[in-house]
């Protein structure tokens, strides 16, 4: 079988990889969590993530139905490190929501005309109408980040957008719409590792990209870059909400539970939605890079 990228995440796993992650990933069985700092040594059981997710996924049909009848506008940003789950986390908010009210924005890279709009106006259309929920599969966060990392803007651009960040999710807020944002954080071990998987199965080879490849090289580039990021766009109004995701059933469970604890719906059962797990969702103070 011919692997994407002449199998350059392989690789990089067999010359380039340091020592401890080769380690790690060759002796891991398939829950083991693989890094050290994570909270849990092995993934949540299916039985008892699925008996969770159940009762959430009724919750959710709940909210969609309040926002429906109220006109309320709601706006959830993923934003992470490749591999960490953003994807599989906003499949898991939406199965069962009507998607004419539940929509992905998810832009590809932008025209020769959208380069030369001010930044934020590709994303304007895109922000929930009342009674809508707008799931951002990445978001005007890619200036932070991506671009900085692989040099795609230059830096008196990236000043430009931390300069009006937060007065832009100010205005958004202080219009009515409900705003959250998560950073999806996984550890360096688990990200090489889901990457192989990609690599190696026909039907995800599509998720791997170019930038993926280069991305591995680059660990701490992106962590000095995120670690900015979250400092200097974090603000009351509109604040970070970190996700580790080495755990995806615990991470997506949390991050449902947060944006169901935060919104008073009608009908609410607060015992379903319970509360999100604090040692892997909570603010900037438990990113771990």
């Amino acid at each position: 079988m011919d692997l994407p990228f002449d199998g350059a995440i392989s690789a990089f796993y067999r010359d380039s990889a340091p020592d401890d992650l080769r380690t790690a990933i060759a002796q891991a069985n398939k829950d083991d969590i693989l890094s050290p700092s994570y909270p849990y040594a092995r993934e949540m059981r299916r039985k008892d993530y699925a008996r969770d997710m159940d009762a959430l996924q009724i919750e959710l049909v709940k909210l969609q139905s309040w926002a429906r009848d109220s006109g309320a506008r709601i706006a959830i940003v993923f934003e992470g490190r490749d591999a960490a789950g953003k994807g599989g986390t906003i499949k898991r908010f939406r199965e069962n929501l009507n998607p004419r009210g539940a929509n992905v924005v998810a832009l590809s890279k932008p025209s020769d005309a959208e380069q030369s709009q001010w930044y934020f106006q590709r994303y304007i259309d895109h922000l929930p109408s009342a009674g809508e929920i707008a799931f951002f599969d990445r978001s005007w966060y890619n200036r932070g980040v991506v671009e900085h990392v692989f040099n795609f803007c230059e830096v008196a651009e990236r000043e430009r957008f931390f300069h009006q960040v937060t007065p832009f999710e100010q205005m958004l807020v202080d219009d009515g719409i409900l705003l959250f944002k998560f950073w999806l954080n996984v550890g360096r071990g688990e990200q090489l590792r889901r990457f192989l998987a990609r690599e190696s199965d026909p039907l995800k080879q599509w998720k791997l990209s170019w930038i993926d490849v280069e991305g591995l090289k680059r660990w701490d580039d992106y962590s000095a870059a995120i670690k900015e990021t979250l400092t200097r766009s974090h603000s009351a109004q509109a604040p970070w909400t970190i996700l580790r995701t080495d755990d995806k059933k615990r991470a997506r469970l949390a991050a449902i539970r947060h944006v169901l604890s935060a919104i008073d719906y009608t009908h609410k059962d607060a015992a379903a939605v319970g509360a999100p797990d604090p040692s892997i969702c909570g603010g900037p103070e438990i990113w771990d890079v």
